[in-house]
């Protein structure tokens, strides 16, 4: 009989590979998603679909015993809300909503958090590694809430895991994608002339790790930051860009106070439309952080976390999807 896997945020761009990397694991998946969630793409995945009350501890609780999961990974939440109230309620309430469910409901043998390198903030020292040690210093709301999700968690006594991944990149996400897309055009966009030190993962390593952490020991519970095990310099990715595309563009590094209008205005406009923009003043405290470096021998040594995948094959692949799709 197989095992059981619960995976929130199923609907999304980790959420999808997340899947993915279930199935090829023989697992039986059951996919949370919301009534309105667009599940088109998850179509000819074989798969369970449930919808979950985040808010009800009660009812999540009768879901979970019901069902007698063996395993949960939780990578639903926002990036994107009005206050800080609001990321509170669904990165971390949420979360410990469903982590109180699984310890009253029993059975469970691990839940994989995927919370952010967000949660411990950037370090202000540019030839230092991040590591698990650092004393968390978030700059964004996002990051406070995930924070707050982790502190919370570490409460409660749970088979846990909490992976804490730096940019997430890969088919099918919308973000990083922008800027890629910016790339393909011509348009070489910077703030500022400040070094920077950057990370990132590629969506495929991030989820064969969620889900292999699923079968490690106990002894493995705690937190882990994830990136490709590699720091970059800020035009890296751009560099790799073109080269994949064969593409010129034209390099800008616009002025921070420019930049700190232009986000002001989008936060103005957007809030009128109860919205909110994609570039905001406190999101360039992460853009313009001078190091986002990690060391991740503990992920290796505990995990067996081995990345596949570097900055330069992970856009190669990503690339080649967004084209084959007509993304770009």
């Amino acid at each position: 009989m197989k095992q059981k896997v619960l995976i929130t945020g199923a609907s999304g761009f980790v959420g999808f590979h997340l899947i993915e990397a279930a199935l090829a694991k023989g697992l039986d998946v059951y996919a949370a998603v919301r009534k309105t969630s667009d599940i088109k793409h998850l179509s000819s995945h074989k798969i369970n679909y449930i919808h979950l009350n985040f808010n009800s501890v009660e009812s999540l609780q009768k879901e979970l015993k019901e069902k007698e999961y063996d395993f949960i990974i939780h990578a639903a939440g926002t990036t994107k809300a009005k206050n800080q109230e609001e990321y509170n309620t669904v990165n971390a309430t949420y979360t410990l909503n469903l982590a109180n469910a699984a310890a009253n409901a029993g059975h469970l043998k691990k839940i994989v958090f995927i919370s952010s390198l967000a949660a411990l903030g950037p370090s202000d020292q540019t030839q230092e590694l991040i590591t698990e040690h650092k004393n968390p210093h978030p700059v964004t709301a996002y990051g406070q809430s995930k924070l707050l999700a982790e502190e919370q968690l570490k409460k409660l006594a749970l088979p846990l895991i909490i992976l804490r991944p730096t940019a997430v990149y890969g088919s099918r996400d919308k973000d990083i994608f922008i800027i890629l897309r910016t790339f393909s055009k011509g348009f070489e966009p910077y703030i500022g002339h400040i070094p920077q030190q950057l990370s990132f993962v590629y969506v495929k390593d991030l989820a064969a790790l969620s889900v292999n952490a699923l079968f490690t020991s106990d002894a493995a519970n705690g937190a882990y930051n994830i990136t490709d095990g590699n720091c970059y310099n800020r035009y890296e990715m751009a560099n790799i860009t073109k080269s994949v595309l064969n593409k010129k563009t034209i390099k800008v590094h616009l002025p921070l106070p420019v930049v700190k209008g232009f986000a002001l205005v989008l936060e103005k406009t957007y809030g009128m439309l109860g919205k909110t923009p994609a570039i905001n003043l406190e999101k360039l405290n992460e853009l313009t952080a001078i190091n986002w470096c990690c060391d991740i021998e503990k992920a290796k040594t505990n995990l067996h976390y081995n990345p596949s995948y570097n900055l330069q094959q992970g856009l190669k692949e990503t690339l080649g999807w967004y084209k084959q799709n007509q993304w770009l």
